[in-house]
């Protein structure tokens, strides 16, 4: 029989990183789950046991991948997978499920893609913190909101350093300046029409140039980032306000009602009326 512990995280006024659901199971003689689809990244690491990983690569081909002990896996937003325990040592293992402004960037820091989804640590011992803190998160649904995101903070530090695959960032103070820049000037323009070149000139940068910088410090293109953020912040006041979706939208750089809900509904596998019949915040009259 299988033993499991599953929680969902109730917060979502976090836009950096971001918990959905986090648990663990100690899965039974070949109990799989899939083929699926996830909205977010979801993260499983093995603690005991063995199983394999099939999950489609940056071409749609499906790739196997065995796991034991110490080893983890990613799987990615929009990527079809299926895993299993193996029959004769079926394993437990630890998950956590998030997303955010910024995870892109740190997944690929640890050097985790559609084509390498598998975590390997430096040392046995560096891998075991990266399962104690995800443990930690797991055991402590009670916590504050605060407190579980801060530890999420420490896996993600945690999983980059101790990748053997990790990436080694170049281009030092004055490239995080510029994107400093950037993200500054979105996070303060959102709700405007503003263009890739506009933000690209505010950082004294050629388009380019900037897109690529931009990319590579941040995990994705400039524009895929102010999508995100116009969306995380809709999604905020879907949930903390009962203003109008179409106002909401307009606030969200998002003119166009129907625009915005099929973009919403790309990124969160809902419409925005479903989120917010499932995440409004109820406030006592």
């Amino acid at each position: 029989m299988d033993e499991f512990s599953f929680s969902i995280f109730p917060n979502e006024n976090f836009l950096d990183v971001r918990l959905y659901q986090y648990g663990w199971e100690q899965c039974g003689p070949l109990h799989s789950f899939g083929p699926f689809v996830r909205n977010h990244y979801l993260f499983h690491y093995v603690l005991s046991g063995h199983g394999q990983l099939d999950a489609a690569d940056e071409h749609g081909i499906t790739q196997h991948y065995p796991l034991a002990p110490g080893k983890g896996f990613l799987i990615f937003p929009g990527q079809i997978t299926t895993y299993s325990a193996r029959e004769d040592d079926p394993w437990k293992y630890v998950w956590l499920e998030f997303d955010g402004l910024r995870v892109a960037e740190y997944v690929d820091q640890a050097g985790l893609d559609l084509g390498h989804p598998i975590y390997c640590p430096l040392t046995p011992e560096q891998g075991q913190s990266v399962g104690d803190t995800m443990l930690y998160i797991a055991e402590h649904p009670d916590a504050s909101a605060l407190h579980l995101v801060g530890h999420l903070c420490l896996f993600l530090d945690a999983l980059i350093r101790t990748s053997s695959s990790r990436r080694e960032l170049s281009g030092g103070q004055l490239r995080d300046f510029y994107i400093q820049e950037a993200v500054n000037f979105m996070e303060h323009n959102y709700a405007q029409d503003i263009t890739v070149e506009q933000i690209a000139e505010v950082c004294g940068l050629n388009r380019s140039y900037f897109s690529k910088t931009f990319r590579e410090t941040m995990g994705c293109p400039p524009q895929e980032f102010l999508i995100r953020l116009r969306l995380s912040k809709a999604a905020d006041q879907l949930k903390g306000t009962d203003a109008s979706i179409g106002s909401i939208a307009a606030r969200c750089g998002y003119p166009n009602q129907l625009h915005f809900t099929r973009a919403f509904h790309k990124r969160y596998g809902l419409s925005p009326r479903q989120w917010r019949a499932q995440n409004q915040i109820k406030r006592e009259r």
